[in-house]
């Protein structure tokens, strides 16, 4: 999981790097602070499994072993991504690795994600969908849709909320009457755990509890992760909106150096494996930008290219 953690800072990083110093154009959701989530739902998932998220979601993307090369080119729009270069990270996708769809409305992975649960149950397949959504989604009408719907069809689906307690400039605080996320899962009967979302361990724990439920037949669950978003609702937001000192307090939390300590106290990892992890890391990402920086632009002709489904090859 620290391993996970490490390559999706490094990644933020670079992006945020390469963007502010205007080396690459894209759009981008920075995920930073919020890689213990991602880490630990990708270790409990098997390849097999599936995975739903949103356009915050290139830390999903990591942990369910998409490789980086793949989200940077997409993420420039250069001919070898996923997508040609034409979804960017609002529609990146990645079947190979169970990674099947980012979605740049708000709470509109939710049904997906149920139909994808729908699907598994009438192959008899033994895979769950997974789908990562924030605090935002939660108000939404294709949340309490997607819930209710699952819970009625029984569906193998772990709904889980990113809670980084702001839906775009907005604090959770203002936006719910219930004080957590958790408890509108008893609304639908279904589980809800609420859960830190900057402790890998505690949620691999309880997400590994919520996915072993769901595959052995229990249906669906909700699993609220409470964690913070330490840059902007998207690259070059400001952040006025946001108290200085809860984002200081914020950033005591960070989950990285937090864990990698934890790691070395209980002498699970040397300094030097760690280190070497790391480094390993950073030429991970390194590797992947060169490569994007020189891969070609769609050309006009492709433009028309996969406008419509293969309904012969349907990843579903």
């Amino acid at each position: 999981m620290y391993e996970l953690m490490t390559l999706m800072k490094l990644t933020d990083d670079r992006l945020a790097k390469g963007i502010g110093s205007g080396e690459f154009l894209s759009v981008y959701w920075p995920h930073r602070g919020q890689e213990a989530v991602a880490a630990a739902l990708g270790t409990v998932l098997r390849t097999s499994d599936r995975l739903v998220t949103t356009y915050r979601g290139l830390h999903d993307h990591i942990g369910k072993g998409v490789p980086v090369e793949a989200i940077i080119a997409e993420l420039l729009g250069k001919d070898t991504g996923p997508g040609k270069g034409k979804g960017g990270t609002s529609h990146l996708a990645f079947p190979d690795a169970g990674s099947m769809v980012s979605t740049g409305i708000v709470g509109a992975g939710l049904p997906i994600a149920v139909g994808l649960g729908l699907a598994a149950r009438q192959q008899g397949a033994d895979r769950v969908t997974a789908v990562s959504f924030g605090d935002g989604a939660t108000n939404t009408g294709s949340f309490h849709e997607a819930m209710n719907m699952a819970a009625v069809l029984d569906v193998p689906v772990v709904f889980v909320c990113q809670n980084n307690l702001y839906g775009e400039k907005t604090p959770v605080e203002r936006t719910m009457k219930v004080d957590t996320v958790a408890e509108r899962a008893a609304a639908y009967g279904m589980p809800g755990f609420r859960v830190d979302g900057n402790d890998p361990d505690e949620l691999f724990a309880t997400l590994s509890e919520a996915v072993d439920r769901s595959r052995s037949g229990g249906g669906p669950v909700l699993v609220e992760c409470v964690t913070f978003r330490f840059r902007g609702h998207s690259f070059g937001d400001s952040q006025n909106y946001m108290p200085k000192e809860r984002l200081a307090a914020a950033q005591e939390r960070d989950p990285l150096p937090l864990y990698r300590r934890r790691l070395l106290d209980a002498g699970v990892c040397a300094e030097s494996e760690l280190a070497e992890l790391e480094a390993a890391a950073a030429a991970v990402v390194d590797r992947a930008v060169q490569q994007c920086m020189a891969a070609p632009s769609p050309s006009p002709e492709r433009l028309r290219d996969h406008l419509y489904a293969d309904d012969r090859n349907m990843p579903v």
